[in-house]
């Protein structure tokens, strides 16, 4: 098993370094494909020799397989910037490496770090993740912009074992300012699938988010971090289906 590696990126070189440092032990190449970063992105990521190529953003799923059509080998081993793997999980995909009939596709379990704090609830963990796979039997799909691998069906799923380190956000308003980001993405893809959206959708559909996090998933055991998440995951829903509905006036109108 050869492993191609690939990173979309952009304005990431705060954490580029520990997302490439954690794959030279697993990866045969590490491709990056940069939307227009301005900081030291690239050079950063050219002294671990990684490949660096560009193209402008359009979309999370439409960048992730086209750094997919980019690469050398058959199987793909993709990660975010903001992500690392684990010293278990590395070893994992070297036990993969070298196992005689590789299913088609490795999950594994995805640990985030909000402003300091691992969370292990709300939601929030053991968030399964497929990330390594074979190129030809499956491709990134999904909702913009929350992606997924969607794979041929009947294809053979194995769990690996150690975490997927996501390092979510450093201050509580970079949260904010992603989730504004995210609905507004969200809700013009909801839009361009004929999605509905009602003057009452983003308040009952807000308050069950919020409840789904917080109780249910007992997101308040992880205490101020897990109100802060709930909170904001809630105001993030409420955007999305308000901007949804909005875009649905203005397509009536027309």
């Amino acid at each position: 098993m050869q492993i191609s590696a690939t990173i979309i990126c952009f304005n990431e070189a705060e954490k580029i370094a520990r997302c490439i440092d954690s794959l030279l032990i697993v990866a045969d190449e590490i491709i990056i494909l940069d939307s227009g970063s301005t900081d030291e992105t690239l050079s950063i990521a050219k002294s671990f020799g990684a490949k660096c190529t560009y193209h402008a953003f359009d979309g999370h799923i439409e960048q992730k397989n086209r750094a997919t059509a980019l690469a050398s080998y058959d199987w793909i081993l993709s990660i975010d910037a903001d992500e690392c793997l684990s010293p278990l999980l590395q070893q994992s995909v070297l036990n993969a490496k070298k196992a005689v009939s590789p299913p088609d596709a490795f999950s594994t379990n995805r640990l985030n770090n909000f402003c300091g704090q691992w969370i292990k609830h709300g939601g929030w963990y053991p968030d399964k993740k497929i990330r390594l796979f074979k190129k030809h039997k499956g491709r990134w799909g999904g909702l913009n912009p929350h992606d997924k691998i969607i794979l041929l069906p009947g294809s053979v799923v194995q769990h690996l074992n150690g975490d997927l380190l996501h390092y979510t956000y450093d201050k509580e308003g970079d949260f904010e300012i992603q989730n504004a980001k995210f609905a507004k993405s969200a809700a013009h893809a909801m839009h361009q699938q004929t999605k509905i959206s009602t003057i009452f959708t983003p308040f009952y559909k807000a308050a069950f988010r919020w409840f789904k996090g917080y109780l249910l998933q007992l997101g308040f055991l992880d205490g101020r971090a897990g109100w802060l998440i709930a909170v904001g995951n809630a105001r993030y829903t409420f955007h999305k289906y308000q901007m949804l509905f909005q875009l649905n006036r203005t397509k009536n109108v027309r």
